[in-house]
């Protein structure tokens, strides 16, 4: 039986040290995604947006977590995929979240389904977070970049009812890929109320290559001006007392 708990590397770092990926593929359709790059490499032929649940990846985590080393550690979902990919019954991902908290360990969850994850908060206990990658405020940037995912105000709505929840739970929001700059201000101004922590990021082409929007992708990194956006984003979060992270390529960029 595989082992789908694994330490993280490089970016994945910045995020946290432990992460399950629940799915092969994904199906939300991102035209910037990384995990597309990959998919395609090591799995040639296959379509990556037939997304399905790995094989045995539920009992494979409860086989891993009962060692009893996880207690107490943070584990993440998902960086390869989406817990919560469109149109699929996530059955298996609230089991795999119900099997970390029943092993004593901490779980955080990164998505782009919107109000479909509010479904486990319930599960959620104090040291657990849910986050949401924010792009866009305009609906249609979002159709066009990322057409199968939950619209922008549907994941805002996620993090104010996660943010309200009983539970108490934190939220964190990822502002990565950033794509419209203005548009990534606008998305801290709207959720900083209810939000608890930001990483901040840039647009990375490099994650992309074979997209056919690489090309058009390059020409908007190197249009915006990553130090002024930098700044900008640390000056708002900073206004608003927020907690926040700059990501190391963005860091690197306002220190040039």
């Amino acid at each position: 039986m595989f082992r789908p708990i694994y330490g993280t590397r490089t970016r994945a770092k910045e995020y946290s040290d432990l992460a399950i990926n629940t799915n092969k593929g994904c199906n939300h359709g991102c035209k910037y995604c990384y995990a597309r790059m990959m998919f395609n490499r090591y799995h040639p032929g296959e379509n990556f947006e037939d997304a399905s649940y790995r094989e045995g990846i539920v009992e494979a985590t409860k086989n891993q977590l009962s060692s009893g080393k996880y207690k107490g550690k943070k584990i993440m979902l998902c960086f390869m995929c989406d817990p919560y990919p469109a149109e699929i019954d996530t059955t298996p991902t609230r089991e795999i979240i119900k099997a970390i908290k029943d092993a004593g360990a901490n779980v955080s969850v990164l998505t782009k389904g919107g109000m479909r994850a509010t479904r486990d908060f319930d599960l959620y206990k104090p040291g657990d977070s849910f986050g949401c990658t924010l792009t866009f405020c305009q609906d249609n940037d979002s159709r066009k970049w990322e057409p199968n995912a939950h619209g922008p105000q549907s994941r805002l709505d996620a993090l104010k009812y996660a943010h309200a929840h009983p539970n108490r739970i934190k939220t964190w929001v990822s502002l990565e890929p950033v794509i419209n700059p203005e548009q990534t201000l606008e998305l801290i101004e709207k959720s900083h109320s209810y939000v608890n922590l930001y990483k901040v990021g840039k647009l990375n082409t490099n994650n992309c290559r074979g997209s056919e929007y690489y090309e058009e992708l390059k020409q908007i990194e190197c249009s915006i001006d990553w130090k002024d956006f930098g700044q900008r984003a640390e000056a708002l979060l900073k206004q608003y007392g927020k907690e926040y992270y700059l990501k190391d390529d963005l860091r690197k960029e306002m220190e040039k």
